[in-house]
């Protein structure tokens, strides 16, 4: 294997891009538990919820930064590495990441600044209308993104003009067939994400006998939104699945590691997969249930890898075991939480340890699945970097050398370990000491001018903090 700059190009994106998605899948589903935890504790008047708002908080504020700083990362390479698809197609891709920029930083990081600051600047109601806003950035922050990725999965509403592509229905282009289903899935990934580290956080402190009341709450709500997200998930993921199979066949016989056309096409389960001769070694399949899982009948025709261009086929290790990782992380989504319900009602959830084991062993299920996911999509596409429209090796910066790309990766490489293995490493002292024990500290009401605060802080006396220590 040459270890060309389109190679490099691609290694170095795929690194990347895998740190950066733990980040966004892990803050979209965690802003919009804030905002919960925060409407919870107004309405019901529990200590119990600030505790565990204000703990989720600092994990989230974290995460952030570091979503933050990898994201920018990430956008540099289309100029550095991938210029030429950057002119082709920057009349499309310019406009939406324009407003993924917009949204992230006037939306999300405008309302955090109330979020990690305002507490006791601004009025309740303000002040969970933020976490809202927040909760809602990051959700539209990722709508962007997602057109941005389906325009290049599937290209619609545009025309080329002297090799360009110019945008023709940014309709099409934004609410198409193809985002239609994406994005709900991606979002659906991204609070299941949250949704189970919030349960084996709650089942870690459980085990370990710390943080009772806290760790009731994550595991209720936890459990909760698990056990109605992942069945809803499955059908969204199904129709997603429908848009592979309508508008990316090449990927969807990779998928299904179908080598030949089929009729009616048989399910292969389980299987090693040899691209060399064409077949899968020591295949568990199911007669039949390929076609019906494709088109809903029993004996439709289903293309196979064969019917596709042998320089237009994508590989098919990676997205056919991409594929049921993701798949089996959802099904132990699946079982644990409602294991876990059925253990609440009969009142036994927090005393049944190996439960709390699987639950607490459960923790990186939404983080795998949302990976895998990924790389399913992306190495499915292969060899276009815009289907149908430009090959990745024609994508590529043309001035790039094969040293350049070395040096950037390993640069990528030293900082992404030294940086987020800090960043990692704090987030698991904060999870490993729980939440602040006792109740929030009391607003401060001294008006709202800004000396006014600082007049209430420092109308504090000696006697006063005698008295506090």
């Amino acid at each position: 294997m040459d270890l060309d700059p389109v190679l490099l190009s691609r290694i170095q994106f795929a690194f990347v891009v895998t740190f950066h998605i733990i980040f966004p899948s892990y803050t979209i589903g965690l802003a919009a538990w804030l905002a919960t935890l925060e409407g919870m504790a107004l309405a019901t008047g529990k200590p119990v919820y600030r505790r565990v708002f204000d703990f989720w908080l600092r994990v989230f504020a974290v995460s952030f930064g570091m979503g933050v700083v990898s994201g920018i990362v990430m956008a540099f390479q289309f100029g550095t590495n991938w210029s030429a698809m950057a002119e082709m197609t920057g009349a499309i891709q310019g406009p939406l990441l324009a407003y993924e920029s917009f949204t992230a930083f006037l939306l999300e990081a405008s309302f955090l600044g109330v979020v990690l600051l305002g507490r006791d600047r601004v009025p309740p109601a303000l002040y969970l209308f933020a976490c809202c806003m927040v909760a809602l950035g990051t959700m539209a922050s990722s709508f962007w993104i997602m057109c941005n990725n389906s325009w290049m999965q599937v290209p619609l509403g545009h025309t080329i003009v002297d090799g360009k592509v110019i945008p023709t229905d940014w309709w099409a282009i934004t609410t198409g067939p193809v985002v239609r289903w994406r994005w709900p899935h991606m979002l659906l990934g991204a609070f299941l994400t949250t949704a189970m580290t919030v349960i084996a956080t709650g089942a870690w402190y459980t085990l370990r006998g710390t943080h009772r009341e806290e760790a009731r709450v994550m595991l209720s709500w936890g459990l909760a939104l698990a056990a109605v997200l992942v069945p809803v998930q499955i059908a969204v993921g199904h129709k997603t699945g429908d848009v592979v199979h309508t508008y990316q066949p090449a990927k969807f016989a990779a998928i299904e590691a179908r080598w030949k056309t089929q009729q009616p096409a048989s399910e292969v389960i389980i299987a090693i997969p040899d691209e060399a001769a064409g077949r899968n070694l020591f295949a568990l399949e199911v007669p039949r249930l390929g076609s019906f899982i494709a088109s809903g009948t029993w004996d439709s025709r289903e293309i196979g890898l064969d019917s596709i261009p042998a320089e237009d086929r994508p590989p098919v290790l990676i997205p056919f075991f991409g594929f049921r990782i993701m798949v089996g992380m959802g099904l132990v989504m699946l079982a644990v939480s409602w294991l876990g319900l059925v253990l609440r009602w009969r009142g036994t959830l927090e005393t049944t340890r190996w439960f709390l084991w699987a639950a607490f062993l459960s923790f990186p299920t939404g983080f795998v699945a949302v990976i895998a996911g990924w790389y399913t999509a992306e190495v499915g596409r292969q060899p276009w970097i815009v289907y149908g429209l430009l090959r990745t090796r024609d994508g590529v910066t043309p001035s790039l050398t094969t040293e350049s790309v070395l040096m950037s990766l390993a640069v990528y490489v030293t900082v992404y370990l030294i940086v987020f293995g800090f960043g990692a490493h704090y987030i698991y002292r904060l999870l490993r000491d729980g939440p602040t024990p006792g109740d929030p500290a009391p607003r401060v009401t001294g008006g709202s001018r800004p000396m006014a605060f600082a007049g209430s802080a420092a109308s504090t006396t000696g006697a006063d903090v005698k008295a506090r220590e």
